[in-house]
Order: C-alpha cells, then structure tokens, then sequence
C-alpha cells in the first residue's frame, strides 16, 4: 500500500532535521547452528549455517533506532542476506508530555523496513516488506526494557497484509561476580488465505565474559541463542517435504564496539 511506504518515510525522515543523539552501541556477532529448517533449494538440505550480524541501536530526541544486518552462510554454499531496519518516534519525547501511567514508560508509532536477498533459493528470493503500527514501552520489576510493539504488514509479492505482535526485552543478572544477560523478542504473525500463523521466539543468554575477564563491561559476550520458529516463513509444518518447525541452537559470540 502507497500510504504505508510514504508513512515509513516519514517515519524514517521526518526527525533528521532536529535528530539528536542520546546514546548509541553497536555490535558485531558470529553464530554457528547446526538445526535450521526450510532450505534454500529443494535438493538441499542447509541444516548446519554460519551467521554473521551487525546490529546498531541507539536512543534519540526524537525516539530511537534498531536495525540489523544478518548474513546467512550454509553448509552447502547456500548463502542469504537479511535486513532490518526499525525507527520508532516517542509521543513522549516529541510532545514533550510525560506518557508515564502504571507500567507504561512510554506510548511510540513504530515501523520497520524487511529486506531479504536469496540468489540461490527456488522461492522467489528478493522480498521487501513494510511494517507499521503502535508501541508500549514498559516498566517491568529487573528488566533493563520492555517494548511491546504491534505492526500492519504490507508484505511483497503475492502475499497478504497481516498483522504482527512482538515483543523485545532484555534482562541482565548476576549469578555472583559473573553478570549475564538475558534478551530476545517474540514474533507472532497472524495467518492469512495463503500463509499460516506463525511464531518465532529467539532469545540470546550470554554471559558478559569482558566484565569478567577484562573489567570491560559490556564489550564481550559468549553464549546460546535458542530459536523455536513454528510454521516458519508461514508454512504450514508437514505441508512439504521438509520441517518447518524450528528449535535450533546457536553457539554465540558478541562483540560490543
């Protein structure tokens, strides 16, 4: 729809203009699984990847900014590049009113912009998908964040718009003098005439190895990221010939720069 896309380039250009910077971080990891499903051809079978991701979030005057670039090496040279790009503008920080009631920190207008790249897949490979809809951020008892984030998909190609419900959290702790951090984000997708509901819950729990080691906090992490992904891409599991019901773990190190 021409209305989502010229609201997410306002969303994405409006603030430039008087955009300030409050805080930044970015980080670049490496992740090894050996459980992925759905390959990237019919005669392959793509089960064991290697994923790089660069990741940069940062709060400004305006709101803040998530975006992720994730790149998808197979182990049989397949090979897929994956982006996110998420601005979400604070009512709070725009108006200037204090949005505080209960647990809500915060009420936002969120979007984001998916992009995927497959040259060697058999479905059609280069997708780009707008995303739109409110969000909550919220004060929970131990978390660093909570955001509640809701979206209309306008997706690519053939597929019907649906909606998306996700939640994102991250929450540190200490087990002695060794701190870790648990964080991640759930993605519901409703289902539509040509694609099933889905479910991709993806958590990273990573031990702060830098503080540790090097006094360095928050620089280097090591750990698991764990991904149960029913119905994954909206295929019905048991619908083709391969499993598209994922529960794969990673092997995780981040690096925070």
């Amino acid at each position: 729809m021409k209305s989502i896309h010229l609201a997410l380039c306002a969303l994405l250009l409006a603030p430039v203009a008087q955009a300030k910077t409050l805080w930044s971080d970015n980080s670049l990891s490496l992740l090894k699984g050996n459980d992925y499903t759905v390959p990237y051809t019919y005669t392959s079978e793509d089960e064991e990847r290697v994923v790089v991701t660069f990741e940069h979030v940062s709060g400004h005057s305006w709101g803040d900014l998530f975006l992720f670039v994730d790149r998808l090496d197979s182990s049989e040279d397949n090979r897929e590049t994956y982006v996110e790009v998420s601005p979400r503008l604070s009512l709070g920080k725009i108006t200037g009113s204090d949005m505080k009631m209960g647990i809500i920190k915060d009420v936002l207008l969120g979007g984001t912009v998916e992009w995927l790249s497959v040259p060697s897949a058999d479905l059609p490979n280069d997708k780009t998908n707008y995303l739109i809809g409110p969000a909550l951020d919220l004060a929970l008892p131990g978390f660093a964040y909570f955001q509640l984030n809701t979206y209309y998909r306008d997706n690519d190609g053939d597929q019907k718009s649906n909606w998306q419900l996700t939640p994102v959290w991250g929450l540190p702790f200490s087990l002695g003098s060794a701190k870790f951090l648990y964080d991640g984000f759930i993605d519901w997708r409703s289902g539509t005439e040509d694609s099933h509901a889905e479910t991709n819950f993806t958590s990273q729990l990573k031990w702060d190895v830098g503080n540790t080691l090097f006094n360095a906090e928050k620089t280097l992490y090591v750990g698991i990221e764990y991904v149960y992904w029913r119905n994954k891409f909206g295929i019905e599991d048991g619908s083709m010939p391969f499993d598209t019901n994922e529960k794969n773990i990673n092997l995780l190190i981040k690096a925070h720069f």
